[in-house]
């Protein structure tokens, strides 16, 4: 586990990276990463777009077989 502080960014707030991160992360400065909430906090990963695209048809397939999925979950 890293500590991270907070610091003022203009008019938001954020956090630096360390170097050791970004380089497992494989980010270099301007990369797009998620924030997603799960059941233990949050995590951070890094941006996909193909993964972006994926769960965008399987979100239009949720919601056309919404039904569907609602009686398989039974």
């Amino acid at each position: 586990m890293i500590p991270l502080k907070v610091r003022t960014v203009g008019k938001s707030a954020g956090f630096i990276l360390p170097k050791e991160a970004m380089t497992r992360m494989k980010l270099k400065k301007g990369d797009v990463v998620f924030l997603t909430e799960t059941r233990e906090g949050y995590l951070l990963t890094p941006y996909d777009p193909e993964f972006e695209a994926q769960m965008e048809i399987a979100e239009v397939g949720m919601r056309r077989y919404r039904n569907a999925l609602r009686e398989l979950a039974r």
